[in-house]
């Protein structure tokens, strides 16, 4: 005997499944598979119902809506499926898991944002509600307007500032120096012309060495 062989006869062997094993599975999956049937039969059968509930608006054309009782999101799923095929809108309102149902509306009195704000706030909408809320919203729409209304006027300066410089140095002059002053929004208030170094490299240098020269010259005097 090889050595896996010999392995394989040392280790113990899988556990057998007994006839009465065998038979309890049989029956475990037999009931599953009868809870499916049964739950298939139990959908179609509300879906059938809630078809004919949908039919029946269609038909009434005073009809304008349907309220279900509050039910699992498994029947309500097959609610917005039936009214989507019959062209009818549908929401939700209520807390899941305590009282979440569904209305299904013809399109034409589908009910407007605020409604439908109201009813999942778990409120009556009447239309003395909806008139209160158009009258509240065209006051703030008259506030609104009377505070733009109000803004402030751009601001214009009482005099021109150039003036100043005039009886300096002239108007001309005047003029030229506040051209020159001119706020400058990257720089500041002092324009980066003003700024600038206009000397040469040359120049910039002959100038250092004198006014090196300059401070040696002082404190020269200075020590004696």
């Amino acid at each position: 005997m090889d050595l896996l062989g010999s392995i394989l006869s040392s280790m113990d062997k899988p556990p057998s499944v007994s006839d009465k094993q065998r038979m309890m599975m049989k029956k475990q999956k037999e009931a599953f598979l009868q809870k499916q049937k049964e739950e298939k039969e139990k959908l179609q059968a509300f879906r059938e119902k809630v078809e004919e509930k949908v039919n029946a608006i269609l038909r009434d054309e005073k009809k304008q809506k349907c309220t279900f009782e509050p039910m699992d999101h498994v029947y309500r799923s097959v609610i917005r499926d039936v009214a989507e095929v019959a062209g009818l809108v549908a929401y939700s309102f209520g807390e899941e898991g305590v009282d979440r149902h569904i209305v299904i509306y013809k399109k034409e009195f589908t009910p407007s944002e605020d409604e439908l704000a109201a009813l999942r706030r778990g409120e009556e909408w009447t239309p003395e509600k909806a008139k209160e809320l158009a009258e509240k919203r065209e006051r703030e729409k008259k506030i609104a307007e009377e505070e733009a209304k109000r803004k402030p006027e751009k601001f214009v300066p009482a005099s021109n500032y150039k003036e100043k410089y005039e009886h300096l140095i002239g108007k001309d002059a005047a003029l030229a120096a506040a051209r020159k002053t001119e706020s400058n929004k990257q720089y500041g208030f002092v324009p980066s012309e003003n700024k600038r170094d206009h000397r040469s490299i040359e120049q910039t240098l002959a100038d250092i060495q004198a006014k090196k020269k300059q401070k040696t010259q002082l404190n020269s005097d200075a020590a004696e």
